[in-house]
């Protein structure tokens, strides 16, 4: 009696952490069972790597369970616990949640579709056809999959392009005949799309730029060198000695990133050329500070200096960071909601979704780490920028480094001032 009511605790307790029940469609897959079900298998899957306490995960639920009934017969859909699986989730490069990849076999690539039933099976029935036309050698018509994210790279443009880059590369040399090349492409061009924006992936034909081929002592193909990020030198080189699937290369390379990668540049908003550093990144930290009268210079390099210590805490993530003195950006303020509570005040965009999200605790180097480490496992709650668009910035002058000054105050004549005695 005693040992049932154990049992019926435990399963309990089990299934208050479990998004998908023993009733769903979804496959429950772990270490133990992925292989057999789903890398060794001929089918196509889709498969959810999620936490339970995530927001987004449990939001997901509903409509991949609706995907995964109407795909019965036709493909899979599976979910892995990468909360309780860190490191098989750390294989395929998992680094936030949900993140979900399409499986034929061996070969993966990342779902970059919306999040309901339709786009899922969609995708499921794109994988499927591309299957099969890949078992008769050809591709499907009408077929994108000819577009890489892989960048083709030649002696002329090699320089421009890698050496005098600020970004992390990798760089395959490849001869056309080579079979190992070739089975190499599909993993390479996954890695090249799954790394975008973080590390570039290059290839280039070492039997006809051979001018770069025998800089970098190439004899055999592939061949696979690391061109470290921040300003190249000839010791920014380093031979790839990672593994030639595209989960290996990219878990390799984001190894790589986390230990080149320079720290971020905490850049003021004085102009518009200044907020490219939101533009152009995943998301963007911004920053409000009091003003200078408000908080003097060393109080304002104090802040600086958490932020420049998170900034290089968190540089793998590619995020850009800029601040504003408090009134300087009004619309840039109310546009992510900032100020209200005072200064100084912190949000996180993602300028390309026009989403942001508020930090609500304390503006310190422990509360900003909580609210960012919340953001990169997909917690937190967001909002959409107002307006629709991301704010025009006024042209300001940047801070010069010193305390402000007060504007002299204006003397005042009282000589042609006439007062009365009831009026002091």
């Amino acid at each position: 009696m005693l040992q049932t009511h154990i049992i019926g605790i435990l399963l309990c307790v089990a299934g208050t952490y479990a998004l998908y029940d023993s009733s769903s469609d979804v496959v429950d897959l772990t270490p133990s069972n992925f292989d057999r079900l789903v890398t060794n298998s001929e089918e196509v899957w889709i498969v959810e790597f999620f936490a339970p306490w995530c927001g987004h995960c449990k939001n997901l639920v509903p409509e991949y369970k609706k995907a995964a009934r109407a795909l019965k017969g036709i493909a899979k859909v599976g979910a892995v616990d990468a909360d309780q699986h860190k490191s098989f989730a750390h294989t395929y490069g998992v680094s936030g949640f949900p993140t979900i990849k399409i499986f034929t076999g061996k070969k993966h690539s990342p779902y970059q579709g919306q999040r309901n039933a339709e786009a899922f099976i969609d995708a499921a029935l794109k994988a499927a056809k591309e299957k099969a036309y890949d078992a008769l050698g050809k591709k499907p018509s009408g077929s994108s999959s000819d577009k890489s994210d892989v960048i083709t790279l030649t002696d002329s443009n090699f320089k421009e392009l890698v050496l005098d880059s600020d970004d992390l590369w990798l760089v395959e040399f490849y001869a056309p005949w080579c079979g190992h090349c070739k089975n190499l492409e599909p993993h390479w061009a996954k890695a090249a799309s799954e790394l975008k924006g973080k590390v570039k992936l290059g290839a280039l034909d070492a039997t006809v730029h051979q001018v770069m081929a025998s800089r970098y002592q190439v004899q055999g193909y592939p061949t696979i060198k690391m061109f470290a990020s921040g300003k190249k030198t000839s010791d920014s080189v380093e031979d790839y000695n990672g593994g030639r699937t595209s989960s290996d290369i990219v878990a390799w390379a984001l190894d790589k990133l986390a230990e080149n990668v320079p720290a971020p540049e905490i850049i003021q908003v004085v102009n518009e050329e200044s907020m490219k550093a939101c533009a152009e990144k995943p998301l963007c930290v911004v920053s409000v500070l009091p003003h200078i009268l408000d908080c003097g210079a060393a109080c304002r390099n104090d802040y600086l200096a958490i932020l420049a210590r998170l900034g290089d805490k968190y540089k793998s993530k590619m995020w850009g960071w800029v601040w504003a003195e408090a009134g300087a950006q009004t619309a840039l303020e109310e546009a992510l909601e900032l100020g209200g509570f005072g200064y100084p005040a912190m949000a996180v965009v993602n300028a390309k979704k026009l989403k942001f999200s508020t930090l609500r605790g304390s503006f310190s180097e422990t509360g900003i780490n909580e609210f960012l480490r919340d953001l990169s496992f997909g917690r937190g709650q967001t909002a959409p920028v107002r307006g629709a668009e991301m704010p025009k910035v006024v042209s300001t002058d940047p801070w010069d480094g010193k305390d402000g000054e007060l504007p002299p105050e204006e003397d005042i004549d009282l000589s042609d001032v006439d007062l009365e005695k009831d009026e002091l």
